[in-house]
């Protein structure tokens, strides 16, 4: 049965594994036609979370639905209107990349002129070429992460669930996806949920962004809005010779918080360091400065993750999943 409201949404969400609660009360809203990019460290729950949002598991307590559809009471209904590219790739080695991609075409029902069409146009996205014909037990893990990928987008699904699309991808191939992702939200309006191990990614693409530490929601926002958070933007002047004056002028700047000096290097704190900075220069170069180096240093959501979590995000791969074994 459809419920009205948003793309995704989940409330008190919660999954144990015997004593372990993975999951702890998880409440989301995606919006539609909105990416939501979701991080979290190693172990965090964002794994189990997705497999709950796709219906692979089903939730211990709580509630969640996507498209429109409970993913319990009916997850039919989530299933015919999501595309998924999970971490490990449910791929048929022996197939061909056009025969298993042709063979999701016909599982969601499109006919065979619609499925011809389907591949001409996921072509430039997924950039195998002539490997198509090969037998996909040939490909590297790049090109089986490419062809799962377009698998999910074969049926135009209404939500599409991306974990950590482009790992093991090569700088192009990264940049094609994103591309694509872009493309399929700005011109189809597809809603895509995004797990990443890459922060630029998530910076790049999502509209906001949750942060899962320890089965919760530990932070959540719009990039910017999570990097203003935790800090200001810095510029850091490396500066010879006598200061003359050029602290008092610094701080009688519009939109200067702090200017601090050490050993010769001026540390202006502001809002805006983008709008600031050549202001700065010019100042510095009233007061008769010879800057060496002028920088502007912003907060990264790299910064945030080890605000709220404590750590850094690496190459890591999500572990919470093995407890579903």
């Amino acid at each position: 049965m459809a419920v009205s409201g948003s793309a995704i949404r989940a409330e008190g969400l919660v999954r144990r594994f015997g004593d372990m609660v993975a999951v702890d009360g998880v409440d989301l809203s995606v919006a539609p036609g909105e990416i939501y990019g979701f991080l979290g460290p190693n172990g965090a729950g964002k794994t189990t979370t997705v497999r709950m949002l796709v219906t692979l598991l089903s939730p211990t307590a709580g509630r969640a639905s996507v498209a429109g559809y409970d993913v319990v009471d009916d997850p039919g209904g989530v299933r015919l209107r999501i595309g998924v590219a999970l971490q490990e790739a449910a791929l048929d080695l022996k197939q061909t990349g056009a025969e298993f991609l042709r063979l999701q075409g016909r599982l969601y029902g499109l006919k065979r002129g619609e499925i011809s069409q389907r591949l001409k146009g996921l072509g430039a996205l997924i950039d195998l070429g002539d490997a198509l014909d090969r037998r996909v037990g040939g490909y590297s893990g790049g090109m089986r992460r490419r062809l799962d990928l377009a698998a999910a987008l074969m049926h135009n699904p209404d939500v599409l669930f991306l974990d950590e699309p482009t790992t093991g991808m090569d700088p192009v191939s990264r940049a094609r996806v994103w591309e694509e992702v872009r493309r399929l939200n700005a011109e189809l309006g597809v809603t895509i949920f995004l797990t990443t191990q890459y922060l630029e990614e998530a910076d790049q693409l999502a509209d906001r962004v949750g942060i899962i530490d320890k089965g919760r929601i530990v932070a959540e926002g719009t990039p910017t809005k999570l990097k203003r958070s935790v800090g200001q933007d810095l510029i850091v002047a490396s500066t010879r010779g006598k200061l003359n004056g050029a602290v008092e002028r610094l701080r009688g700047l519009e939109a200067v918080e702090r200017v601090e000096v050490h050993d010769g290097e001026l540390t202006i704190a502001t809002p805006d360091g983008a709008r600031v900075v050549g202001r700065v220069a010019i100042a510095l170069e009233k007061a008769g400065l010879d800057v060496e180096r002028l920088t502007l240093r912003t907060p990264t959501l790299d910064d945030v993750f080890l605000e709220v979590t404590g750590n850094r995000l690496g190459n890591i791969e999500d572990t919470d999943e093995k407890e579903s074994q």
